[in-house]
């Protein structure tokens, strides 16, 4: 049976030093767009919903699964590469880093997470999920822009290179991966149009 799974990365979020990163929510502009993606056309095909254990990815996963009535799979592997020996960085330096992250795929950019091992973790959760769920339509996960990226460029057989990234949008966007044969049926998506 042909299925899709629908990869969706959280909108805008609240910016906080005083939050750590895995905690901080969806903004009220955030909500408002996920909410908005309940309008895409595929919406109503999904029977199944999984995100990261971060708060933002877990807001963006409440408003779809709640308005599908379905339940929501948190699993850890999905969140984003490990920053925590930076910690909170301003966006200017954050971009810098990230940028630096993607091009060195197999060095760990000040102290991170490389990108090579968190591609392997977030590509095998994946099809994990893909291997073990067992509802009969589409499947959503509600993700990372970085996460996004690297699952991204391993489907398609691409290096990984930022080129991949989501576009620069506050997020929320979303790309389709067809199901069994697990290829790229297009790239990213913005989720509210």
């Amino acid at each position: 049976m042909n299925r899709t799974l629908y990869f969706i990365t959280h909108p805008n979020v609240v910016i906080s030093r005083e939050i750590p990163v895995p905690r901080w929510p969806l903004s009220e502009r955030g909500f408002a767009r996920m909410r908005a993606a309940l309008d895409l056309p595929w919406i109503g095909g999904v029977t199944s919903v999984y995100c990261s254990d971060e708060q933002k990815a877990i807001d963006g996963a409440d408003i779809l699964a709640g308005h599908l009535a379905l339940p929501i799979t948190q699993i850890a592997e999905l969140g984003e590469n490990d920053r925590s020996a930076t910690g909170f960085l301003p966006p200017d330096e954050f971009e810098k880093v990230a940028d630096r992250f993607f091009a060195n795929p197999d060095e760990s950019v000040l102290g991170w997470e490389r990108a090579r091992d968190a591609q392997d973790r977030i590509a095998n959760a994946v099809s994990r999920i893909i291997d073990s769920d067992q509802s009969p339509g589409s499947i959503a996960i509600v993700s990372h822009g970085g996460v996004g990226a690297l699952l991204l460029c391993r489907l398609a057989g691409r290096p990984i290179d930022r080129q991949w990234d989501q576009p620069p949008n506050g997020g929320g966007n979303y790309f389709a991966i067809s199901l069994p044969a697990r290829e790229v049926l297009h790239d990213w998506k913005p989720i509210d149009g």
